[in-house]
């Protein structure tokens, strides 16, 4: 095969736990007084880790967030949002299948803006931490997505854990935002896009855009490593 790797995102390509995310969110803004819709935080906050959403809405909103007080604000919704994990399976449908498939394949890791707790608790209760040996979460580079550091951080673990180098451009991101593809891009990498929490044509930033995680395949994430970079997403039902 000529792919060497791949990366996943987390939340919103796995785990269905945007609209959680969202949920506890609008709990602790509530306590401001606060309102944050759906379509505000898909289209404005999705992408950021914790700390990035908290500054841009103190940005956003004039709301007086540093210090402790994020600090408690970002250890007061990880404490909410795991709350809200354990009443329920947080899974996309195939997602399962499709870290299974593939990590017999080749190397896999996890690049994302979710706190490492949060990705190894859901991980843990599906059985399925021992398939990602790599996990690069909110706070553990430099800077996060759209910045390369975390694709590129995940891709030089990659590496290390296998013992040989892995060229970034045989390594597929699968995303489901326009932050994250990005973040991808500049670390070299080759782009999919699931449409589950955007349209999929406003994912100009992946080579390849497909409904869910279900519809992913070996095949495709190979043609995808093997192919000329493409100007335009395809999208594939």
């Amino acid at each position: 095969m000529t792919l060497e790797g791949v990366v996943f995102d987390f939340d919103g390509v796995i785990a269905n736990s945007e609209p959680l995310h969202l949920r506890v969110y609008q709990i602790l803004l509530a306590q401001e007084g606060l309102p944050l819709s759906a379509s505000v935080y898909y289209e404005r906050y999705l992408g950021f880790d914790d700390i990035g959403v908290f500054e841009a809405l103190a940005r956003d909103r004039g709301l007086d967030i540093a210090g402790d007080r994020l600090t408690a604000l970002v250890a007061r919704k990880t404490e909410i949002f795991l709350r809200l994990v354990r009443e329920g399976d947080v899974l996309f449908d195939g997602a399962a299948g499709c870290l299974t498939t593939v990590s017999a394949a080749v190397p896999i890791a996890i690049a994302s803006g979710a706190l490492r707790h949060e990705i190894e608790q859901i991980l843990d209760g599906a059985g399925l931490r021992a398939l990602v040996p790599v996990i690069v979460a909110a706070g553990e580079t430099p800077k996060g997505k759209p910045a390369p550091d975390p694709y590129a951080t995940a891709v030089e673990q990659m590496s290390r854990s296998v013992n040989r180098r892995i060229d970034p451009s045989r390594v597929v991101a699968i995303e489901d935002s326009r932050t994250g593809l990005r973040s991808a891009r500049a670390a070299g990498l080759r782009t999919l896009g699931l449409a589950t929490s955007f349209p999929a044509e406003s994912l100009i930033e992946a080579e390849r855009v497909l409904t869910d995680i279900s519809h992913v395949t070996l095949a495709l994430l190979d043609a995808l490593a093997a192919s000329d970079r493409a100007g335009k997403a395809e999208v594939h039902q």
